[in-house]
């Protein structure tokens, strides 16, 4: 079956779409990439998905004007990716705005997980005539879950396994972990694992567009943390904070780690030289997969021999750098190296979650989210009349 995958992360940076053929058993798919395209979000439209998902307060006809702005774009998308219709169903991951895990407590404190993916489904599959699978969380969530990391499962049957434990590591807007257990030996039938291990590109892309004045938006090449100096002592004391000593599963984005996040840190390092700022944010990133890894045999779980990087922040050199440096004793290479594009990872994931929701095939870990059951994951929207 080929299939459209459609996805834009917390970067909100614009829209990645594959198209992807899928055959045979769910768990080790045959797959092949036909096609890609990325669509970049126009700055302005940029700026208002960032400024609705950082809380600022928008009038409902604001917001309904931004859901279909952004289903529009999908759909341009989507057209660039399969001009000729090839796709016979498409997996829209949509818009995420805020994600609130669930939160213990007793009676009233306690809160059900919910997350917001901003996404008119029915006009996105009015618009492309193909049935669109979305809202890939909520039965995860709806089961007590985190409603993510989803990849895992996925990044499993994407990959493959090897003769060890293998990470996989997103660099999107958040940084996210997949452990996939190796292929022969006594940890073969182990789940997979996997959880949200703090920021990657969100604070570093919020300082450079803070200190650009809106010019720029990310740090191209990691020209400006190259010429900047890492204030280590500032960043050892960010690796202390609650979350990144939480165990899993977790998952998390902008609402922790976004605007309001940043000026805190840029408060403690005023008086730094902005690049002095990046660099340090370019660091904190890779530290926080770095500290990770190193907390895995104190919480009884194996440490892998290879991290795999995915997701555009594997096209910042010295974030890949800073990940080598500091995640000792491991080989570190894109997932390009392994056949699985860095760039069209995410979108074919949720190409093969669709795929998955066809077949009627669990598409999330209990593992990984804590959810109290696997599940089928998304809604189906057909076009209008069908």
């Amino acid at each position: 079956m080929r299939v459209l995958g459609l996805m834009s992360g917390t970067s909100a940076d614009g829209v990645d779409a594959v198209l992807a053929h899928f055959e045979g058993p769910p768990t080790h798919p045959r797959w092949h990439l036909l096609r890609s395209a990325s669509l970049a979000y126009p700055a302005e439209l940029h700026r208002r998905i960032v400024s609705a998902g950082q809380g600022h307060p928008h009038s409902a006809a604001a917001l309904l004007d931004l859901a279909e702005d952004i289903t529009e774009h999908q759909a341009a998308a989507a057209r660039a990716c399969d001009p000729d219709g090839q796709a016979a169903v498409v997996g829209c991951h949509g818009q995420t705005l805020w994600h609130r895990p669930p939160q213990a407590g007793k009676g009233d404190a306690a809160k059900r997980g919910t997350s917001w993916q901003m996404l008119q489904a029915p006009l996105l599959a009015h618009l492309l005539q193909r049935p669109v699978v979305h809202d890939f969380r909520a039965a995860d969530l709806a089961l007590g879950g985190q409603g993510a990391p989803l990849v895992p499962m996925a990044d499993a049957a994407l990959l493959g396994a090897a003769s060890g434990w293998r990470a996989l590591l997103n660099l999107g807007g958040i940084a996210n972990l997949t452990l996939i257990p190796p292929g022969t030996g006594p940890d073969r039938h182990s789940p997979v694992l996997g959880w949200d291990c703090g920021p990657a590109n969100t604070l570093i892309d919020l300082a450079v567009e803070h200190f650009s004045e809106g010019r720029e938006h990310v740090d191209r090449d990691g020209r400006r943390a190259a010429a900047g100096h890492i204030q280590d002592s500032l960043l050892n004391r960010w690796l202390q904070e609650p979350y990144l000593h939480q165990p899993p599963p977790k998952s998390t984005g902008r609402e922790l780690f976004g605007r309001q996040d940043l000026q805190r840190r840029l408060m403690e390092l005023e008086g730094r030289h902005p690049d002095d700022c990046i660099a340090t944010l370019t660091a904190f990133s890779a530290a926080v997969v770095a500290q990770d890894l190193d907390q895995l045999t104190d919480r009884g779980l194996p440490r892998p021999f290879e991290l795999v990087v995915a997701g555009g922040g594997s096209n910042n050199p010295v974030l890949m750098n800073e990940l080598q440096r500091r995640c000792r004793g491991l080989r570190v290479r894109r997932s390009d190296d392994l056949g699985l594009p860095a760039e069209s990872r995410e979108a074919l994931v949720f190409a093969l979650l669709a795929w998955w929701h066809q077949r009627g095939h669990c598409g999330n870990a209990p593992a990984v989210t804590g959810a109290s059951r696997a599940s089928v994951l998304g809604v189906l929207a057909q076009p209008p009349g069908v």
